[in-house]
This record gives structure tokens, sequence and C-alpha cells, in this order.
């Protein structure tokens, strides 16, 4: 049962305050060059809950500053330090119901940010204060309301270190400093207990001594509580906590299976002095194997800016992100050793209202980075000049720094213009010219999903996130000369298209190996274009999503005809291509439309995107329908001819 369906019946066990979506808990947010202050629409409201802000400088040495609206927004505390709290509104100002304000000490004008937003909820996060009163086995409420996954407690009138919970390291008298490199300490101090006792957290409360850390007479301080949803519903669960004990020093081998991709991951060798280190999706978490895209860290305990390379984050990529979790590679692989992580869910949970908040088309240029300009993040982003000899490219935030061409078969070519860590668009090209747009979507369930694999040359399954079955994928081997393959719903997995060929379906069982996709996986076969031994593989997955988007097909009329999508107001982007199962020869470019363009009563421009050939503006193939959209037959594009078969895919 979906999550939607759940909060719509009211059934009992869900979360409260809401429904149960980590986008409505959870947000990395990125700015820079904005000058003395930044307004950060996080998405997040601030007015109904309180909310713990943690932000950092990437590009340069400077504190983590975290922040709450329990003690008052304009009071900080950093967590690579041991310095008692501050106020200053120079680094957070506000909270609203659509993010915060930052202040001149995070918005300089040459500097860049991120920013990650935790909200209260239940079976999800907790800010708890307190002042000490120096009595052992003192129980502290907390709301959380479920398991406990890790708590970072600070004394905010002293300077003590970050006394740090972890369920999967602390036992007995053990425990983490944040700001600390020291493995799990067992030096008889028994922070969680009574001097003499370890007592675990319960979903309640937790219990401290009496070390200055946690609990000294007259101090005060304060406790951020991280859940674990181990034990909810698989579709309920928004953040876990655990550990992966190291056996081998195979990339591969040492996989966390969380069931769920994850979109932020904190972790820490627990049996070692070793830095704690933060990586998420929107700077660059990458997807296996790293190419192109690794995973820059950023280390709560240090002040260092973003790397790539520290402790070995690198070509080898230390941490990957997969649809059911993410893999220590080779580069900090420590066999006998044990690694604790707190794992945010990726906000692929509730189907998105509207598609301008999943799709939009964009022209260049834009005064400032990023060059497109969307009212979202961007996981997957084409783009190219409409005049001249071109070909459309195609980029991902999983492969960040690279880039394929459609209309050809080449491997993908490293290019650092591709950038896609911002809060609201792609791309760095310098380039002013204005015949430059792009096509850009993000990720969300039931709509479109982009994964990363590796091929292993024998018949597999590869999971996805989209939650739905999907109708459309495009798969392109990157390491390889290997051409396009389309999986669609007719060719049911015997047969594909090419996407950079106007060629009619082929029927080969080897590409997704004779197999229909699920709501969870696809298949693929041995074809070296879908799954050749150590192929590094992008798959695009497109679904019909009512009132958003839609996949289908429609038999020409040789006239005119709408097509009905469900749509209320047109459609905004059309892609159509001509094929057939049953005929040979019936073949036909993939053409398409979109709305800037124009999808006018008129003649409407369109791109071959399988071809480097200009925009072309003299007919007037397609019309707009509320509906959906008008197909008309002329001779330019042959999208209604009698009896033929067509695919199509439109977005609202």
């Amino acid at each position: 049962m979906t999550i939607e369906r759940k909060v719509g019946m009211g059934i009992a066990g869900q979360p409260s305050g809401g429904p149960t979506d980590v986008a409505e808990v959870f947000s990395i947010d990125l700015w820079d060059n904005v000058g003395s202050s930044n307004t950060v629409n996080s998405g997040l409201d601030s007015t109904d809950s309180d909310v713990m802000i943690w932000a950092k400088q990437r590009d340069g040495t400077g504190d983590h500053y975290l922040a709450d609206t329990v003690r008052g927004i304009t009071k900080y505390i950093r967590p690579n330090t041991t310095s008692t709290e501050s106020t200053n509104s120079d680094i957070f100002t506000s909270t609203s119901s659509t993010g915060y304000t930052t202040g001149s000490i995070l918005g300089g004008a040459t500097q860049s940010y991120v920013g990650w937003q935790f909200k209260k909820k239940e079976k999800f996060f907790d800010i708890v204060t307190w002042t000490g009163n120096g009595v052992a086995g003192r129980e502290i409420a907390h709301g959380l309301g479920g398991a406990v996954g890790m708590i970072v407690v600070k004394r905010t009138s002293g300077t003590t270190g970050w006394a740090t919970w972890h369920r999967s390291a602390n036992s007995g008298n053990a425990y983490l400093e944040l700001n600390e490199t020291d493995a799990q300490n067992t030096n008889g101090k028994y922070y969680w207990g009574n001097n003499t006792n370890y007592i675990a957290p319960t979903s309640t409360e937790f219990t401290v001594a009496t070390d200055s850390a946690l609990n000294a007479n007259g101090q005060t301080y304060v406790a951020y509580l991280f859940a674990d949803n181990s034990s909810e519903d698989a579709d309920d669960q928004m953040i876990k906590c655990g550990s992966i004990a190291i056996t081998s020093g195979t990339q591969g081998v040492n996989t966390v299976n969380l069931g769920w991709e994850p979109q932020f991951v904190l972790i820490k060798r627990s049996t070692y002095s070793e830095d704690w280190i933060i990586v998420d999706s929107m700077r660059g978490l990458a997807s296996p194997p790293a190419t192109g895209s690794n995973s820059q860290a950023l280390h709560p305990n240090l002040s260092s800016a973003e790397n790539a390379s520290s402790q070995g984050i690198g070509a080898s990529a230390l941490y990957t992100i997969t649809p059911t979790g993410f893999t220590i590679g080779n580069d900090l692989v420590n066999t006998g050793h044990t690694y604790i992580y707190m794992a945010i869910r990726a906000p692929m949970m509730v189907e998105p209202e509207a598609a301008t908040d999943v799709f939009e088309v964009d022209q260049a240029p834009n005064s400032n980075n990023p060059r497109y300009v969307a009212p979202f993040p961007i996981d997957m982003g084409m783009a190219r000049r409409l005049t001249g000899d071109a070909g459309l490219t195609i980029s991902s935030r999983k492969t960040m720094g690279q880039y394929i061409r459609i209309d050809n078969s080449a491997s993908e070519v490293a290019d650092s213009r591709v950038k896609m860590d911002f809060s609201n668009g792609w791309d760095t090209d310098g380039d002013t010219s204005t015949a430059y747009y792009s096509w850009m979507w993000k990720r969300a369930k039931g709509f479109f999903d982009v994964v990363a694999y590796t091929g292993t040359g024998s018949n597999m399954t590869v999971p996805h996130s989209l939650g739905a079955v999907p109708e459309m994928i495009w798969v392109k081997r990157r390491n390889g000369s290997n051409g396009w393959f389309v999986y669609t719903a007719e060719g049911a997995g015997s047969s594909y298209l090419h996407l950079e060929e106007n060629y009619n379906y082929s029927t080969n069982a080897t590409g997704f190996n004779n197999t229909a996709a699920t709501s969870s996986v696809f298949s693929v076969g041995t074809n070296h274009s879908t799954n050749r031994v150590s192929g590094l593989y992008i798959a695009y997955l497109f679904a019909t999503l009512d009132g958003v988007s839609k996949c289908g097909t429609y038999t020409g009329n040789g006239s005119s005809q709408t097509i009905n999508c469900g749509f209320s107001a047109g459609a905004r982007f059309v892609l159509i291509k001509r094929a057939n199962l049953a005929v040979s020869g019936n073949e036909g470019d993939w053409f398409m439309w979109d709305s800037l363009n124009g999808i006018v009563a008129g003649n409407d421009p369109h791109l071959s995107i399988n071809t480097g050939t200009a925009q072309v503006t003299s007919d007037d193939s397609v019309d707009p329908a509320n509906a959906g959209f008008i197909v008309n037959q002329v001779a330019a594009t042959n999208i209604n001819v009698s009896s033929s078969t067509y695919i199509f895919y439109a977005i609202a």
C-alpha cells in the first residue's frame, strides 16, 4: 500500500504531524555568490514545528554552524569545536514557512555553502534542552515516539565535547564525540546511565550521568535525537541508524542494505580513530562506479573545505549510493573494523501533484550560475544549441561532471562545466548565446528516476526507486561506444528501440532479458548495450502519472487527431516516435516539442533528438489541446500516417 493511500485512510501507527514524506522534514540546500545575506527556500515550514539547521562553507576553511528554533535561531554551536554557545544574527537570521535566512557570515559573496535542515517530527528527529542537576541517572524526556538511533549532546554554557550515543556503537560505558576522531571510548565514564550502569534510551526518554558534558549542576544543554526506523513499515521509513562490519577489501561486498536509496549519510569508523564524514546527493554522493562523480565529503569534526580525496574518497568511490542503500568502496575498507552510520532517505516517497514541480524548460543564459534555472534541484538535464549542427547532450546528478550525446553511441565525456550541485538549476558554461536550451527533470515517485549500475555480463535485475512500473527506459553504456537501448511497455522486454537512430523495433531478448519491468526492478540480459561485464551504465526511467505525465501509443489516422493524456491545461513537452512492432520499415525520427519554443495553433518548432540537425520551424505538426496535444499529418514529420503506430511521452 502506498504512503499516500495510508495517510488517506488514517491508518494507525503513522508518524504524527502530517504525511510520511521525508521532503517535509529534511532538506539539503546549496547557495553561493549572494552577497551579505541569503534566503534559502528549503520548502520546510518552521512555523508549525521546530527545526535545526546545520551549515558549512564548502569551498574553504570555515566552522560548521548549528542553530535551532528551540534555543533561538541566532544562537549557534559548532561541532568542530568544544566552544560554548554564541549569539550572532549574521549567521542564521530567521526562519519562515518556506525556509530560512542567513546573514553575512553564511552569505558571503565569494563562497559556496551547504545547509542541512531537520524538522522535528515523531519517528524522525527531535530537539531537547535541559538544565543539569548533577544527579546520576537523570531521565531526559523526548518526543521521538519510537526507536532512538543516535543522540548528540552539547553543553551550551561551557566548553565540553559533543557527547554522542549511537545504537550500534554504545553499550556498557562506551561513547563517541562528534568533535573528535576517537574510536568509541570505554574510559569508565558512564555517560548514558547512572555513573555505574548503562541505561539504553527508550522511545520516550534517555538517561544521563553526572559528567559535565551531559549533566553538570546548573549548566545548560541541547540534544539532537535522530530516530531509527528499522522496525517501521518499509513504506514509512525515513531514517536508519546502523553499522556495517567490514569483512572484505573488495568494493561491492561491503554494502549497507537500507531497503531504499539515501540522500544523506553521516558515517564514522567506530572502532578506530578517524574523522566523521558527511556525504549527500546534492553535492555529489556518487553512483557506482564513481567515474566523474566523486563523493564530496565534509567532516563534522573539522573546519576544512569539502573534498573528494581525504580518507580515500576518490575515483574508486568510498561511498556510492544504490536504489537500496550504499556501498563502502575499496579506498577506505578496513577489514575487521566497524562503521556506524545515520542515513536519510531520498525524497521519492510521495508523488508530485504538479508537473511544474518536476519538469522545466529554460533558455540560456542566466545572469549568474547556474546557466539553466528551474524551481527545483535538477536530477537530469538535456541541453543543445537549436541552431546549426549540434547534438543533444544529457547529464545527471548521479554522474556529475559527465555528459553523453543522444544522437550517437559515443562514450561518456568528462566536462567540469556539467555541474549540478545547485538547488535550482545546472550547468556553468559561460557561452552567452540564447540559442541554447535545456529540458530538466527532477526525480519523483511515479514520474521519473535515474539509476546507475555496473554490468555483470549475466542476466540480472536492476533495482530502481520509481515506485511505479516504468513504461519507457533509456539505457546507455557510459564507458563504451554501444548504442542507446530503449525499453517500452509495448516491447515488454523482448523488443527495443535505439534512441540515436530512427529504426523500428528490434526483436532481441538479450537487451532487456525478455522480461517486463516492475515497480521495483527492470531486467537486463547479456547484450553489451545493457549489461557487459564491468560496463558502466546509466538508465533513465519514465512513467505515467495522472495529470503530470503520460507514456502511451496511438494509431495514425492520416489527418488530425487529439491525443488525450488526461491533462487539464495541455502538454508542455511532447516526444513522439513512429514505431510498430509488427511492420518492418515503419520508421521515424524521435521528434520533440516544448511549450517554451512553441506548441501553438500555427507552426511549432521541433527537434529530431536522434540527429544533430538544427531546430525546424516551418511546419505545423502539433497543436495545443487541453487534454494533451493534437497531431497533424504533414510530410515533414509524418507523425500521423494512417494505420501507423506511434509511441509518445508527454508532460503537462
